[in-house]
């Protein structure tokens, strides 16, 4: 199972947001290639970054941002604000190896089997849900899609990952919300990235077991627990590692 430590990135700074909200942000770097290097240096294959100032504003803001991140070694895992065909190769341009797709794929099938033909290998769809149904733009509209059906629906058309975020938990530091991430897990046969809670060692460890049985369960983020000093990168891959 894969570890993917996250920079969140709004203002140019590193920062989480608690639930997705604007108004409750917490600043941990001026500069987001700072925690970065610390997660090259320990030895994270990918690092997940999320343009937060794209996801509300409509178009990405920091390729800058993400072309050091990537010259630094690890994969890069780029969403937000990327709603159309040009900024996705833009974004793959500037040296993301995986590209997410949010807000827009939600919303217009079209869009998601155009972008799933010409780099489906490379494309994850970002699947944020509250109570089950898609939430975008920023997790600020909540939909009437349900998760599961997006993600059934990404899956036939050829992506090579959907990365599912329960809202409710993510930044609690409370655990993910296994009821839903098995719920996904069922729905979907593509591989299967989960996001939203996780607190530290012991939940990156029955990741690790439950990836062990769910093949397709490819990895999970960290955000929150790693700033906060919750958890180390270096010991929750060598956890993940152990109980695989």
């Amino acid at each position: 199972m894969l570890l993917y430590p996250a920079i969140d990135i709004r203002g140019g700074r590193c920062v989480r947001l608690t639930q997705g909200r604007d108004d409750a942000v917490t600043r941990y770097h001026d500069d987001p290639v700072e925690p970065a290097r610390r997660f090259a240096a320990a030895g994270a294959e990918w690092i997940h970054v999320v343009d937060l100032d794209g996801a509300f504003e409509g178009a990405p803001r920091n390729l800058a941002t993400l072309r050091q991140i990537a010259a630094l070694g690890p994969k890069v895992q780029f969403g937000g604000g990327l709603r159309d065909l040009a900024t996705v190769e833009a974004a793959l341009e500037a040296g993301a190896s995986r590209v997410i797709v949010g807000t827009r794929a939600a919303s217009d099938r079209e869009f998601l089997a155009a972008v799933a033909k010409a780099h489906g290998p490379r494309l994850a769809v970002g699947i944020d849900a509250k109570d089950g149904l898609v939430a975008v733009r920023g997790w600020k509209d909540v939909t009437s899609v349900r998760a599961t059906d997006l993600a059934k629906a990404a899956a036939d058309l050829g992506v090579g990952a959907v990365i599912f975020t329960d809202i409710a938990t993510d930044g609690m530091l409370s655990g993910p919300n296994w009821a839903s991430l098995e719920g996904m897990l069922d729905a979907c046969p593509a591989r299967v990235i989960a996001s939203g809670g996780v607190a530290g060692r012991d939940d990156i460890v029955r990741l690790a077991k439950l990836a062990r049985v769910r093949r397709h369960l490819d990895g999970a983020i960290v955000g929150k627990a790693l700033y906060e000093g919750r958890a180390e990168v270096g010991d929750l891959l060598r956890a993940a590692r152990d109980a695989a």
